[in-house]
């Protein structure tokens, strides 16, 4: 009778493991938290002596287990997304958290481009190779290239300019080797690849990556990040908004607690993000005042396909009357958007 007991316990025990603990492949996303950017960014000898603040926005990302799976369900803080939504093709969690650091660096090198050009204070920009974004199962490079790879050189060529990595692929055909010269992890690594059809491209011959040229800056003064812990595009605007706020020696809070959200592209749009809403949410927690969210383009085609689509302005705003909020939800479709907000605040 114990022994049978003992059995019925442990099988209870292991359904609780599965429950509580075993990951499903659908992720959960739900507020996260509000950092001021100080810390996070240094303009070297920049000004600091600011009253007000800049915070960038996350949210949380996990993978959900099937206790987490219902208690979503009934959360209006937590929602569903499937795999899809959160990992491309092919894609494993590994490749998705690369993915995720690389947009992250490329947010901070538009918001220093931007933040430079506005400001006028000096800047270079220089060629660093190509970013392997994402390696197709299947294709030529697969088990070969990895996400987070930086090509170095073709046949020997080192890669010095935008456009140079496509010609020499193109140049080449179906069965043609290519000598690659990457940088894998900070130990450079030479690796051939037999050039094939590109699945699912209408006979196309190429490696089978998606990549991105990569470029650097030079900048004077220095600007340096400590955003180990933080992935994704979405903090870009803000960046910008305190790179600027230490280059000048004004204050472009007014002494305000000044928080948002938005991919800075390197035109100055401020691009569409995710989870606009379950970053107010946080923001509110943190006793923020004035909140930017992208007042994004959905044009009308996009609107009938997608019923209840919104904008991330109208996401922002409908959350902030469902929390009841007094923080100002101010839209922003450009840098120049937000700044000359800031310009017409009046000083606390």
């Amino acid at each position: 009778m114990k022994m049978k007991r003992l059995g019925v316990l442990l099988a209870i025990l292991a359904l609780l493991a599965v429950v509580l603990l075993y990951p499903i492949d659908t992720y959960i996303s739900k507020p996260g938290g509000a950092y001021e950017l100080s810390p996070f960014v240094k303009v070297q000898g920049g000004d600091e002596d600011d009253v007000g603040t800049f915070s960038l926005m996350t949210i949380s990302v996990t993978k959900a287990t099937p206790a987490m799976y219902v208690y979503s369900k009934f959360s209006d803080y937590q929602k569903l997304l499937p795999a899809y939504k959160v990992r491309r093709h092919g894609e494993n969690d590994k490749d998705y958290t690369t993915r995720q650091k690389k947009l992250m660096s490329d947010s901070q090198y538009n918001a220093i481009y931007i933040a430079y050009k506005k400001t006028g204070f000096p800047l270079k920009v220089d060629f660093d190779g190509i970013f392997v974004m994402s390696v197709l199962p299947g294709g030529a490079a697969d088990g070969k290239l990895e996400v987070g790879d930086k090509i170095r050189a073709v046949d020997g060529v080192p890669l010095k300019q935008p456009g140079q990595f496509a010609s020499f692929i193109a140049d080449k055909g179906k069965g043609d080797d290519v000598h690659l010269t990457i940088d894998r992890k900070k130990e450079e690594k030479n690796i051939a690849v037999t050039l094939e059809e590109i699945p699912d491209s209408g006979g196309r011959v190429g490696l089978g990556i998606q990549f991105q040229e990569d470029r650097t800056l030079i900048t004077d003064p220095k600007v340096e990040f400590n955003t180990s812990d933080i992935g994704g595009p979405s903090a870009g605007l803000m960046f910008t908004l305190e790179i600027m706020n230490q280059l000048l020696d004004e204050d472009l809070t007014k002494g305000y607690k000044i928080a948002g959200t938005g991919e800075m592209l390197e035109d100055g749009t401020v691009g569409r993000i995710g989870g606009a809403d379950f970053k107010v949410v946080a923001a509110d927690r943190k006793g923020v005042e004035i909140f930017f969210a992208p007042d994004d383009d959905l044009p009308a085609e996009v609107r009938s396909a997608n019923p209840g689509v919104m904008t991330n302005y109208e996401e922002a705003v409908k959350m902030a009357e469902k929390i009841g909020t007094k923080m100002k939800i101010v839209p922003v479709k450009t840098i120049d958007d937000a700044l000359d907000y800031l310009d017409s605040l009046e000083a606390k």
